[in-house]
């Protein structure tokens, strides 16, 4: 912790290890990333009134959701292609999910299967699923996951149509990687992505492998583009629920209606997110219709919020709004990228640190006592 003691000291580090073309991959936002700042700077407006003079405390952050329970509400989002931006980065996150007893969500398009990840991950395995246009390749994907031993299905809304990330455009990001010059020159100047890469293989989309002839790898990529999303309504919702027999969440919402019709639809809880910023760059930040969300459905099922999170504060701004759970993507990647396959534990330490700390400064043993500490313009309904 001495070394890099903030998100941000990880990002400037791994900024400089992780390729360009895949740098460019995590960070952008879409549009003129309007919507990635603005999740920053709603969740900077949130504050937290202090409550001294409590003496001794002993803040525990350990939490139920859904029937489980973890050792914090602090839980890893779902990454397309995170093999890419780091060689081995699912591995390495389920085995920081299974060691700190937390969720970690393998994306539909990770670099890796889930019936590799699920031992792995020990029981915090969730599966983030792209709804696929045939219901076979639906039926599949889910029938792998159950028997991999993911126990939660997160089912994305908010990506009706890919967005204009211009940024993933400039840097000319594809996946397989086009081996040519400029892989090869940015390879030889990141020595430890190269040799990771190496190691872990050329990162593809190895989920989707079995739906498709393997030899031609760019026929998988149309693959991806032709048969996942796009398909979503709450009538395919509802299917998937009948589906899966596990817990079902819907990640994405930002609406009030949309997130009560999930319910309706036999969601066990909704996530608000705004794909943090990279999808509509005209979205609000996710933190400003986090309140309304909880207000429409938290007596129903538990709200979880992911956008635009970078420490621990917040991660208690985001429970104080009434946030059962809080998911990050960028701080973990940003965590492997600097230090390798044990930066995700580092940069789960700085937000589970940081959140006790904040529990210290505002006089909270318990996480549902945050909410009392927000000012009351800022509470649900203010």
């Amino acid at each position: 912790m001495d070394d890099y003691p903030a998100i941000a000291d990880l990002e400037r580090r791994a900024s400089k290890r992780i390729p360009h073309f895949a740098w460019e991959y995590l960070a952008s936002g879409t549009g003129a990333e309007r919507a990635k700042d603005r999740n920053i700077e709603s969740l900077q407006e949130v504050t937290l009134v202090p409550q001294l003079m409590k003496g001794i405390l002993k803040p525990d952050i350990s939490t139920q959701l859904l029937g489980v329970s973890y050792g914090a509400p602090i839980g890893i989002a779902p990454i397309g292609m995170s093999g890419l931006i780091w060689p081995g980065a699912e591995a390495a996150l389920a085995r920081t999910a299974a060691s700190k007893r937390v969720p970690y969500t393998l994306s539909t398009v990770a670099t890796e299967r889930p019936e590799v990840i699920g031992p792995l991950v020990d029981g915090m395995g969730w599966f983030q699923l792209y709804p696929p246009r045939e219901r076979s390749l639906r039926d599949s994907l889910l029938g792998r996951a159950e028997e991999a031993g993911f126990s939660t299905l997160v089912v994305t809304a908010d990506v009706p149509i890919a967005s204009r990330r211009e940024r993933q455009r400039k840097a000319r990001v594809r996946v397989p990687p086009v081996i040519g010059p400029k892989l090869i020159l940015q390879s030889a100047l990141h020595p430890a992505w190269a040799v990771g890469t190496v190691r872990n293989g050329i990162p593809r989309f190895r989920t989707l492998e079995a739906y498709i002839d393997r030899a031609s790898m760019k026929a998988l990529a149309g693959f991806v583009g032709a048969s996942l999303g796009g398909t979503l309504s709450f009538d395919y919702l509802a299917e998937v629920r009948d589906s899966w027999p596990g817990s079902l969440v819907v990640k994405g919402i930002l609406d009030p209606d949309d997130a009560q019709r999930s319910v309706d639809c036999g969601a066990d809880a909704v996530q608000v997110s705004n794909h943090g910023g990279r999808q509509l760059d005209a979205a609000p930040g996710a933190i400003e219709m986090l309140p309304a969300v909880v207000d429409r459905v938290g007596g129903q099922v538990p709200v979880l919020f992911d956008s635009g999170v970078q420490d621990g504060l917040d991660v208690a701004r985001a429970i104080a709004l009434g946030a059962s759970f809080v998911f990050c993507g960028r701080a973990f990647m940003y965590g492997l990228g600097a230090l390798g396959t044990k930066g995700s534990d580092h940069a789960y330490e700085i937000l589970a640190e940081g959140l006790i700390n904040v529990m210290h400064q505002t006089g909270c043993e318990r996480l549902n006592e945050l909410s009392s500490r927000i000012l009351p313009a800022q509470q649900r309904g203010g």
